[in-house]
């Protein structure tokens, strides 16, 4: 591999800290545990900005340094593998696999865009139908694939009206992501937030919890980036042709039926994700883990007599690589609160500072990790727990803080390569028009600070009216 500048400054940075934690005089009051796990930490870090080597291969290294090295136990590597946020990402991913099959995405899709008249009324509809997909898909890139057909079809239609079908191509992207936020299983980065926040607080955020937090921020941050691309990406004649989009548009690039009465198949389907959800959501009342919900739903999905898929094709959907990804950091968040180091590291923050400031800077410094960490998930395994820490010193409601950071986070629309979904819809079939890397950067200088002003909004004032404090309880 040629070494780059950017290699050779990230290399040269962790040799420092390292050449630094080996001193034994140096730094006063860190211990031993905690000079080793800094070390990791910084080196994973490192690779994770200034490598191309894959993610979940250097979350393992890591976890396996530690482990080596008597940091934490090789029961606390291995047994988060076992953790429940673990099982239901995989069982949510096996609802998915039977959701696809059978075609009932493509339907809803109808249902919404072929009521539009205007192109506001298509933006917003198609934002709608966008944000419910986070309800059934646990994962962007894979709503991002799911979506993509809809897209097409709309593209076709709208072929000599180039301008649409570009911001088209960027609305999907834009919205996938930031809608993220509506439920816990809309992105793995959820996860690792609550397994940290339980792992430092013993605070557990259930589904019902996250969804109550969570999906009125993806709600409004989805329509007002939907505001955002179509003004930037397009002119007002753009804007007052009528459009007309019909079930047959989306029947040739579907291979399911998308109008019609529901087949069996596609009702069993519609009926178990409609259980589910409303289990997830009312956890409170019969107290049932989202988990074992899910597995519940999993073993219908795919059961011989019920189900829309098998149940080894559903599991070759599961992102393994995700899972182990997952697993290794939650392991290095418990290295890094155990063993001192992260509050050796928040120790020098100034303890006056007022709750807003401190949440502006979480939210600021998250918005803008996705320049450094591609990694949705690695930029949350860094943060959540520095920020944790750190909320806590400051005063600051950790749940709070870390529901904002991960909040944020979810903005990753800057570069091409800064998202899958974005990455897809950047390379369409030839032929059909999408975005340059120069459209990007016209939405984000837009889009970013909304989309930071709205988190730290919620943070500040809707979320402590559902219950999340701003400063500690």
């Amino acid at each position: 591999m040629t070494l780059t500048p950017r290699h050779a400054v990230t290399l040269c940075a962790a040799l420092s800290l390292i050449a630094v934690l080996a001193v034994p005089t140096a730094l006063p009051g860190l211990g031993g545990d905690a000079r080793i796990t800094l070390a990791v930490f910084a080196l994973a870090t490192c690779a994770w900005v200034g490598t191309r080597i894959d993610d979940t291969y250097i979350a393992l290294g890591a976890g396996l340094a530690l482990t080596s090295a008597g940091v934490i136990s090789s029961e606390t590597l291995f047994g988060t593998l076992g953790d429940e946020t673990v099982w239901l990402l995989i069982c949510a991913f096996v609802l998915a696999a039977a959701v696809t099959r059978s075609g009932l995405a493509g339907r809803g899709a109808v249902f919404l865009v072929t009521g539009a008249r205007s192109v506001r009324q298509l933006v917003h509809l198609t934002t709608a139908a966008l944000v419910a997909t986070a309800f059934a898909v646990p994962s962007t890139s894979g709503r991002a694939a799911l979506a993509l057909p809809v897209f097409l079809a709309m593209a076709k239609v709208l072929a000599d009206r180039r301008r649409l079908v570009v911001m088209l191509a960027l609305l999907f992207p834009a919205v996938i992501l930031l809608s993220a936020v509506a439920t816990l299983i809309g992105a793995g980065a959820h996860l690792i937030t609550v397994s940290v926040l339980e792992e430092a607080t013993a605070v557990r955020i259930g589904f019902t919890e996250w969804l109550l937090l969570g999906l009125p921020l993806a709600v409004v941050s989805s329509h007002a980036a939907a505001e955002v691309v179509l003004l930037v990406m397009t002119r007002r004649e753009d804007r007052r042709g009528p459009v007309r989009i019909t079930a047959e548009d989306v029947q040739a690039h579907s291979g399911h039926p998308v109008t019609g009465p529901l087949s069996p198949g596609e009702s069993r389907v519609a009926l178990l994700l409609a259980t589910v959800v409303a289990l997830w959501s009312s956890e409170s009342l019969h107290g049932v883990p989202p988990a074992v919900v899910a597995l519940i739903g999993a073993v219908v999905a795919t059961s011989p007599a019920l189900g829309a898929v098998r149940l080894k094709d559903a599991l070759r959907t599961v992102p393994w690589s995700l899972l182990l990804f997952m697993a290794a950091t939650m392991a290095m968040g418990v290295a890094l609160a155990d063993s001192g180091a992260a509050d050796w590291l928040t120790r020098g923050l100034p303890g006056d500072v007022p709750p807003w400031l401190f949440l502006a800077a979480v939210v600021v410094v998250s918005t803008a990790a996705h320049l450094l960490i591609q990694s949705r998930s690695a930029r949350s395994a860094v943060l959540v727990p520095l920020v944790v820490v750190a909320a806590a010193e400051a005063g600051v409601n950790p749940v709070a803080a870390a529901l904002a950071s991960t909040a944020a986070a979810g903005f990753c629309h800057t570069l091409p390569a800064s998202a899958k979904p974005v990455a897809l819809f950047a390379d369409l079939p030839a032929g059909t028009p999408t975005y340059t890397p120069r459209d990007l950067l016209r939405v984000a200088v837009v889009l970013a600070p909304l989309s930071a002003a709205l988190v730290l909004l919620f943070a500040l004032v809707v979320w402590p009216a559902l219950g999340v404090a701003v400063a500690v309880p």
